[in-house]
């Protein structure tokens, strides 16, 4: 297997299937939520995504197959006054799965925050989710805490449709 990382062109029809295919295949999957994704995502994701000049999607390829994703939105640490980058979706295709796509992936990731002078990546990850968690914390990823003794940081959202 000769999988290779490539930061996605959001004008390339090819790689705008890519994202669809493989966001899709993740959303689809039990860690993802286990629902397909609407065909507004269909036709929209590429073209709302390229709208924002913060977004950076990368995306692995074994040849013209799509093996997996990255999709990254940067932000910004007040703290530290510097962007950070902030992973929102990190997907392997189940046959690419086990064979090291998401580490490349990573890394293309990582070398993108460093380049852009970012001083953190950020992410999300289900509690249940013990691979992604295992490839994150080899990887060098921690929970968020300022001290141990008030707590890490918690994810929470509020829906808003």
């Amino acid at each position: 297997m000769a999988v290779s990382v490539v930061k996605a062109d959001l004008d390339n029809a090819a790689h705008a299937a890519a994202l669809f295919e493989t966001l899709n295949a993740y959303a689809s999957d039990a860690m993802g939520g286990g629902q397909a994704l609407s065909d507004y995502v269909r036709q929209n994701l590429a073209a709302e995504l390229k709208k924002r000049s913060t977004a950076h999607v990368f995306l692995a390829f074994d040849g013209d197959t799509p093996a997996g994703l990255a999709t990254c939105i940067e932000g910004f640490s007040t703290f530290s006054c510097k962007p950070l980058l902030n992973l929102h979706d990190l997907a392997v295709m189940p046959a690419y799965r086990g064979q090291g796509v998401a580490r490349q992936l990573l890394a293309s990731v990582e070398q993108q925050a460093r380049a852009l002078g970012c001083c953190k990546l950020t992410l999300e990850v289900l509690e249940g989710n013990t691979v992604a968690r295992s490839l994150y914390r080899a990887s060098g990823f921690e929970g968020y805490e300022l001290k141990a003794e008030t707590g890490k940081a918690m994810f929470m959202q509020k829906l808003l449709d």
